[in-house]
């Protein structure tokens, strides 16, 4: 395994010390409360784990879906909530509820996010290209964040011709952003080819004065390591590449620190045995060592993350019907027949689910191949702007409160 000198700087967000500098990505949908447990208990507590998106209309609303995805487990900490928003009013309320009733700890701003009924709204990937209506909204959350620090996370820009992150990056130097978050990718480009770390490197030198994370095409530790050796950034956020792998943040903090990596917990007694489907999996205690995980312990954490969901939502049907859209994910590479697949992506209960991961050879090892990318990888889309958006963009005149999304989650 390669390893960092053990002279790497500290990432400090604010009066938090992240370390290892490791930040989970907020994804819609996915990094709710049971996801980062999962990942926090990998990492034995260590790094930056993001909520969801949280729509900043729907926070000051007090909309009710919004209200169950800014909740923390109580073993959080620093609670990290991200916000988005296209009304720099609306977002100076939103940071000034989060403030007052004592929400969060760190606050990160949406600039990133591709999907078209986001960017329609001139919002998300879309929104930098609008300079002015950028130092708005960042002035606004600065200005009524106290002593919370307020990051972003941003694209390269809309497309190749429309390249953003320069001028969003000075910007945010500009109105008293802690730090940025670059995922070196346009919006047309969404998840597909290959993310440009030559950009994070352009930016890291572009604003020296805070730090710079890097973000996209991180699929295993390595290529953390990798990222911060060519580009100089302060930091990674990951995302996709941790979709049916919550372990990998185990990988991240040994990598980080020079250990080796643990088995995967949750396998059952003496490594053996799948726990059964109601059972409460053990907490794992620290990062992972040792192999990669096998189907065995795969299938363990599968059954411990549905029951954190069931648990979560309140409803153990709902929490099992809501867990499977990462089945695919944590099967990746594991020789498991299509009819089983199906089986498994229609379970409604933990003893239905157990029991369909019982019947499966789960003494294969990790497969080859499953460390590489997962999760969404379309590219080259024409990005959904509002009309004209493109003319000026010194020109906000279009913006409103109207343009606002009334509901979280991406």
């Amino acid at each position: 395994m390669t390893t960092l000198a053990p002279s790497l700087p500290q990432l400090r967000i604010g009066p938090h010390t992240v370390q290892p500098p490791v930040v989970l990505a907020p994804m819609a949908g996915i990094t709710n409360a049971p996801f980062r447990t999962l990942c926090r208990e990998f990492s034995g507590g260590k790094g930056l784990f993001v909520s969801e998106m949280i729509t900043t209309r729907a926070l000051v609303e007090r909309n009710e879906k919004t209200m169950q995805l800014i909740h923390f487990d109580a073993t959080e900490t620093p609670r990290s909530i991200q916000l988005y928003g296209v009304d720099p009013v609306t977002v100076g309320k939103a940071v000034r509820m989060i403030v007052d009733e004592n929400l969060a700890d760190h606050i990160d701003l949406n600039f990133g996010c591709p999907v078209p009924k986001v960017t329609r709204k001139g919002g998300g990937s879309a929104l930098p290209y609008k300079r002015p209506l950028l130092r708005a909204i960042l002035h606004q959350a600065v200005s009524h964040a106290g002593d919370l620090p307020v990051t972003i996370k941003m694209r390269k820009g809309i497309d190749d011709d429309h390249i953003t992150y320069l001028d969003a990056g000075r910007i945010a130097v500009e109105e008293g952003v802690t730090a940025v978050a670059l995922h070196g990718r346009t919006a047309a480009q969404h998840y597909g080819g290959t993310a440009d770390w030559d950009a994070i490197a352009r930016l890291k030198e572009h604003v020296p004065e805070i730090p710079v994370l890097g973000n996209g095409d991180i699929w295993c530790a390595d290529d953390a390591l990798r990222m911060m050796r060519e580009t100089g950034c302060d930091g990674v956020v990951v995302g996709r590449g941790c979709l049916g792998r919550p372990w990998l943040f185990g990988d991240l903090v040994s990598a980080f620190e020079g250990t080796e990596p643990a088995p995967a917990p949750y396998s059952g007694s003496g490594g053996n045995a799948l726990p059964a489907a109601t059972a409460t999996a053990p907490a794992p205690g620290g990062p992972r060592t040792g192999a990669a995980p096998g189907l065995r312990e795969v299938a363990g954490v599968m059954l411990r993350h549905a029951t954190l969901l069931g648990e979560w939502i309140g409803d153990e049907a709902r929490g099992v019907i809501d867990f499977r859209k990462h089945v695919a994910w944590y099967l990746k590479g594991f020789s498991v027949g299509s009819e089983m697949r199906k089986k498994l992506a229609i379970t409604s209960s933990l003893e239905e689910l157990g029991g369909q991961l019982q019947e499966l050879d789960l003494d294969q090892p990790w497969p080859d191949g499953a460390d590489g990318p997962r999760g969404r990888t379309s590219g080259n889309n024409r990005v959904v702007l509002p009309d004209g958006w493109l003319k000026d963009p010194y020109d906000c005149a279009g913006v409103s409160a109207d343009a606002e999304l009334d509901t979280s989650g991406g």
